[in-house]
């Protein structure tokens, strides 16, 4: 009977663990994303603005 309980105190806990691990993760994963926002916004903003630089430069890649 001791080993049954130990085992299922052992068993629920480990699926305690791995919950906290998991939900710890993705909190860094989400921080983590937040931070590299701005700078992946300018990025595409940069190269949006050197495609319009390299359109007007060179008509013919659009062909105008």
């Amino acid at each position: 009977m001791l080993v049954l309980v130990s085992t299922v105190i052992l068993y629920v806990a480990g699926f305690v663990f791995l919950y906290g691990v998991i939900r710890l993760a993705v909190r860094h994963a989400l921080e983590d994303l937040e931070a590299r926002r701005p700078g992946v916004l300018r990025s595409q903003e940069v190269a949006a603005a050197q495609d319009r630089t390299f359109v007007r430069e060179n008509p013919f890649v659009a062909n105008g």
